[in-house]
């Protein structure tokens, strides 16, 4: 059977690069097996879910290539992809339990609930702030075996029977993981306003949707073990579970790893990488190697990701946020890219400098003959923002350096060789230094150095060629003379 996988993100703000990393595992395990991607939308947290939430999770994906073949905008074979448009099938689930004397309806008030933790708490001698479950307590309702329907607010909860046994599940991961059926309580499956509990709500959406496998974060271990009671009460099969390790992060004050969270890391955030000018596969690249390997290497292509991933290769142990490895990833990608798909991305980021392009044959040269020069679209951007702006910014110490007397004279002959190029291609012009150089004897880096100079105004550059090229005849003969002058 071809798995099915989900990811199934809570609205509540930005694709979290930890739910990116979900994401994506679960999308490579469909992918490499033939199976199928289900993106669900879990909105059932009224409070904090928004559309702007929703577009911004999908906004996400859709950057970083990671498509979904169920959920929103292909609403099918088994809607809906949002939970709150499924609130009848949670009551209809809900009803069914009752009437099994498998769950039960709780008229206890907010009020009485929390005189029982407060008695609990003195009985033990607890503080403010003490867990209550680590010192035992377990909720206890009088309704628990009423079977009265009244007409006032209510929960439904699931009546869990301790029979002595280990309640658990096999991790791909983990290994077998399972505690005492007597640790769970009577948790919560439908509030008053008959909005369900992720516990609940994800059991049955799992079925429904027909998951094979459940790929998660590790923080959602403690929650398995209720899921694996209620698909027991249910008589359905559970799906295979893996629990991923967390992505950490260095707090800069203290040196300590700490959860990355949305809060206090800005890098959280998928997209800011993108507006720091990372390629949406360098972050794929450096996020599948945050808790996964294989072997020693480092550098996945999207195919060799989808080819080598498996489940069984996610390791334990926590993975910490490299700020460096991520710059180097992108570098590579960089200077590996497609120079159409670099030049595509970096439209935008020269729009942000105040310059207009088009994806063409002049951008193309130009992301290519800087790709080894740029670690981010950032760099790429403002290393070429130079070449569509008219004149050069001189570098009075470049000026100084290279353009003395003798250096105006290479620039003079090289001007004049450059009067009878016809096709203005960097083929065409990069012999113009082995001529002068045979000429007057000169070394290449004293011919080429002045002409750099007086074009771009710096001492760095790429190839003259290529330079010269990106630049066009006019604009080089502008600088040039200007130079002279």
């Amino acid at each position: 059977m071809k798995p099915r996988v989900r990811f199934a993100p809570s609205p509540t703000g930005y694709l979290h690069i930890g739910g990116a990393r979900t994401a994506l595992f679960n999308w490579l395990y469909a992918r490499r097996h033939g199976g199928t991607f289900i993106l669900r939308i879990e909105d059932t947290d009224q409070e904090r879910s928004t559309p702007e939430s929703v577009q911004a999770i999908l906004t996400g994906l859709q950057w970083l290539g990671i498509d979904w073949d169920e959920g929103p905008g292909k609403e099918a074979p088994y809607p809906p992809y949002f939970q709150m448009k499924k609130l009848p099938r949670y009551a209809e689930i809900a009803e069914q339990l009752i009437s099994e004397g498998k769950a039960y309806r709780d008229y206890t008030t907010e009020e009485e609930t929390a005189k029982l933790r407060a008695d609990f708490a003195a009985s033990k001698g607890l503080k403010d702030g003490d867990d209550l479950r680590k010192a035992g307590f377990k909720y206890s309702s009088p309704w628990r075996d009423k079977p009265e329907k009244l007409d006032r607010p209510h929960v439904v909860r699931f009546k869990m029977k301790p029979t002595g046994a280990r309640i658990g599940f096999e991790d791909l991961v983990h290994g077998r993981t399972e505690k005492p059926d007597e640790d769970l309580d009577d948790f919560v499956l439908l509030r008053s306003d008959g909005i369900p509990l992720y516990n609940f709500s994800c059991v049955v959406d799992d079925h429904d949707m027909h998951i094979t496998h459940v790929g998660r974060g590790q923080e959602h271990i403690n929650s398995t073990y209720s899921q694996i009671a209620l698909y027991q009460a249910l008589g359905w099969t559970p799906p295979v579970f893996t629990h991923f390790p967390l992505i950490m992060a260095v707090n800069k004050e203290t040196g300590n790893e700490e959860k990355m969270s949305k809060r206090k890391h800005p890098e959280a955030d998928v997209m800011v990488h993108q507006k720091n000018g990372i390629l949406p596969h360098a972050l794929l690249n450096f996020v599948a190697r945050i808790g996964w390997s294989h072997g020693n290497d480092e550098l996945f292509t999207r195919e060799q990701l989808v080819e080598y991933f498996d489940l069984k290769d996610v390791g334990r142990t926590n993975g910490v946020w490299n700020p460096e490895k991520l710059i180097a990833v992108n570098q590579h990608w960089i200077k590996n890219g497609k120079p159409e798909e670099l030049a595509a991305m970096t439209v935008p980021f020269l729009a942000s400098l105040g310059v207009t392009v088009t994806n063409d044959a002049r951008l193309q040269l130009g992301v290519k003959a800087f790709s080894t020069r740029a670690k981010t679209l950032v760099e790429m951007a403002a290393n070429l923002k130079p070449y569509y702006v008219h004149g050069a910014t001189m570098d009075p110490s470049a000026v100084t350096k290279f353009l003395d007397a003798a250096g105006k004279d290479m620039v003079r002959r090289a001007r004049a060789k450059l009067e009878a190029i016809a096709e203005w291609k960097a083929p065409a012009l990069d012999p113009i230094i082995d001529q002068i150089a045979a000429e007057t004897g000169a070394k290449k880096g004293a011919i080429a150095q002045p002409i750099r100079v007086a074009c771009t105004g710096g001492a760095f550059s790429p190839g003259i060629g290529d330079t010269l090229e990106l630049l066009g005849r006019e604009e080089t003969f502008f600088r040039i003379d200007a130079a002279l002058a």
